[in-house]
């Protein structure tokens, strides 16, 4: 496999692909569909006429997730409660690559979803990965200075709603321990003594399972919820794990079977709760069975 990957451009890169693809769909399914797409693409190139396969694999991958954007923001329209990006298994938050960990974090990707298409991807391109203008440009088909322009409302757009939580890892996991454990008791009081007042919790159902069809507010009703999801029948049995999810600590659920049933990350701010994402869907559960967490600084410029 090792003498393969040095073979084959599309093998060497296929980690900083994957990560420009679900940065882009905050979804690991379409992600995987984008990099198919794409090694089909590439199996049908003259590669020998391909002088940097590296640009023209990335360019590929953010041409197809913009149209594959496109055309989900549709579906997101009709979908049921809260959407949420699909969680993903991730190595260890590494310090010298802290913003590219915190790119992939589940409210840094709610946040690009607010970006029009073409936004998100001059976005992750300039700022995640560290393209210049010019080469977006080329990798876009787009003028230079419309490219600028883009980069530069992008960057207001995302600066202006950037999440600024915790980022002290010991805090997160003390924190983070001792929600978990208020949460086992079943005490609605022990629950809120960790909230903020201005705590808000989403949780993605989509449907399929019961989640709450809007955000809640307060520590009150976010407490309330939390405890009722915990005492369904389904539940029981359930194991909670601390795991790297999204480039961030955060609790894994899984069923006897060893299969994920749901996560949760937490926005910790003065050493409470003042977020929290529940992912509960289980048709978007896939990157927390896959067998090797992915790296968030996957790309990194040297």
């Amino acid at each position: 496999m090792i003498d393969a990957e040095l073979d084959d451009p599309f093998l060497q890169h296929r980690r900083l692909l994957f990560g420009t693809a679900y940065r882009m769909l905050g979804s690991v399914a379409d992600a995987e569909d984008i990099l198919q797409d794409a090694w089909l693409k590439w199996a049908d190139v003259d590669q020998a006429a391909v002088q940097n396969p590296r640009a023209y694999l990335v360019r590929a991958v953010t041409n197809l997730a913009l149209n594959k954007l496109t055309s989900a923001r549709a579906r997101r329209e009709a979908y049921v409660g809260p959407w949420l990006p699909e969680p993903l298994l991730t190595t260890p938050d590494v310090a010298e690559h802290a913003e590219l960990a915190e790119s992939v974090s589940l409210a840094m990707l709610v946040v690009l979803e607010t970006l029009s298409p073409l936004e998100r991807a001059v976005f992750v391109l300039r700022e995640v990965f560290g393209y210049s203008n010019s080469e977006i440009a080329e990798a876009l088909g787009k003028s230079e200075a419309a490219i600028r322009q883009t980069a530069h409302r992008a960057k207001a757009h995302v600066e202006a709603r950037r999440p600024r939580f915790e980022t002290d890892t010991a805090q997160r996991r003390e924190v983070t321990e001792r929600f978990l454990a208020a949460c086992l008791t079943g005490e609605a009081s022990r629950v809120m003594e960790l909230l903020a007042p201005e705590v808000t919790s989403w949780s993605d159902g989509g449907g399929v399972v019961r989640a709450a069809r809007r955000p809640l507010y307060g520590p009150d009703h976010v407490a309330r919820w939390l405890l009722g999801v915990l005492r369904k029948p389904e539940m029981e049995g359930v194991l909670w794990t601390f795991e790297w999810i999204n480039g961030e600590e955060g609790l894994l659920l899984r069923d006897a079977d060893g299969v994920a049933r749901g996560s949760v990350n937490l926005d910790i701010r003065d050493g409470v709760v003042c977020g929290l994402r529940a992912q509960l869907n289980p048709e978007k559960l896939a990157g927390l069975d896959r067998s090797e967490p992915f790296d968030p600084s996957a790309g990194a410029m040297d």
